[in-house]
Formats: C-alpha cells, structure tokens, sequence
C-alpha cells in the first residue's frame, strides 16, 4: 500500500458519542456482543478518566514518528488520535510537545501500541493516554506511512471516523455505522442493570435472578454439608 493522507474523514455524531462515553467500555463492550476490545496490551497512564472521540488512525514505520505529525493536521475538535506501527515497536513516539498540539485543536486522547513518554507531564496537563508502554526511547523521522486508514489495533480493526471508546477498563472501538445500534443497545443494558442492581441491594441472590440453579444441576453440581464432604475426603 502506498503511504497517503486520507481528509475529509467522516464521524458519528457528537451527542451519541458522548453517550457512548457515559456508558463505558465494558458497558458498551457487552452490548456489542462482546466485541471491539483492543485487548489487554494497552493500559491508561491515568487512572479514572473516560474519554469517547472519533478515530484519526497513524500508520507509522517502528521507530519512527513521522506520521504522527503529519495527523496532528487532520485532527479536529473530539478526536482520539490512535497510531501503530507496520510490526510492533514500543519506542516512545508520544510526548507532551505532541499532547500539547493536539489539545490545542481539541483532541480528547491518544491510542496507542507503542510507548510514551513524558509521562509526568502528560498526567500534569491531563491528557489522557493507552498505550502499550511506558518507554524513553526516542523515535527519527525518515519514512512515509499513512493517515486515516484502517488500521489493526490489538484484536480490533479501526477504520477512521469509528469511534474510540476509553476507560480504566481498556480500549473499545465502535464501527461508526454501528453507532446507533451499539448506543441502542447500552442504553437497554443500563436499564437491565438498574433492575438487578436494586434486586441485590434488596438481598435478592444473583443465582436466583439469573436462573443459573438448573444449570448448576444439569452441570453436576451438588450441594453437601461440609461434614458430608469431609467425610467423603472431598472425592463427590
């Protein structure tokens, strides 16, 4: 594929993604089908922050940043900039001179499967980043990549426009034309949290509620008193 700059990327409108970051990855990761989810590798420098913003991907070379500048360009007022590299690399590509760039024209976080540094200021001016290390190594600036095209991130296939959705519990991406649906969907889940969260404040047991008794039977399970299984040496 030959390195371009893809403009004019289109994105989901703001109120739903605002009402995706309400919800939360997991929430939302649920609602989904239990789909989306970059995976375990990326983790928040910060802790309680929760951010939802429309995706400018960065296809970048290991050890190079070059692309990153060139996105700075195509970032706008709700983004979350998310960047990889063409086979993994955990240089440090990310400071705070970029942070600062970026919050300038209103970017809500980075996305990362490389490293960052500056890590105390970053946190300082609260700039919200995941990333898959924490690394001072430093990165040139030599070779061509592309901007805002679809790119794998983990276990996720982010295309731009789609939506990034981040928490302390990990990194989601929505598909942007499934934003509705997903938002749907959250919205019921919430509802049917709700409910259960009020059953259990009233004592109400989750094997009842869930009806998992039969199916801890038909599993085999049985209940013993524990003189029945000492008796018995623990062997059923």
């Amino acid at each position: 594929m030959r390195p371009v700059v893809v403009t004019g990327v289109q994105r989901a409108d703001a109120p739903s993604i605002e009402a995706l970051a309400a919800h939360g990855v997991a929430t939302v990761h649920e609602a989904m089908g239990r789909s989306g989810l970059v995976g375990a590798a990326l983790r928040p420098i910060q802790d309680g922050v929760r951010i939802a913003g429309s995706a400018v991907t960065v296809l970048c070379w290991p050890g190079d940043n070059l692309m990153i500048h060139a996105a700075v360009e195509q970032c706008q007022e709700g983004d979350v900039l998310v960047v990889t590299t063409t086979s993994p690399c955990l240089d440090g590509s990310f400071g705070e001179l970029f942070a600062t760039a970026l919050r300038y024209r209103g970017v809500r976080g980075l996305v990362t499967t490389g490293g960052v540094r500056d890590v105390t200021e970053l946190r300082e001016m609260g700039f919200p980043v995941w990333s898959a290390a924490v690394n001072a190594q430093g990165t040139v600036k030599a070779t061509a990549g592309s901007v805002n095209v679809p790119v794998t991130v983990g276990g996720a296939l982010v295309c731009p426009g789609d939506v990034i959705v981040a928490d302390d519990d990990g990194v989601l991406c929505v598909p942007r034309g499934g934003v509705r649906a997903a938002l749907e969907a959250a919205d019921a889940r919430v509802a049917t949290e709700a409910e259960a969260r009020a059953a259990y404040r009233a004592g109400e047991l989750s094997l009842d509620r869930n009806r998992l008794r039969g199916l801890l039977d038909g599993l085999g399970v049985r209940y013993v008193s524990a003189a029945e299984y000492e008796a018995d040496d623990g062997r059923g």
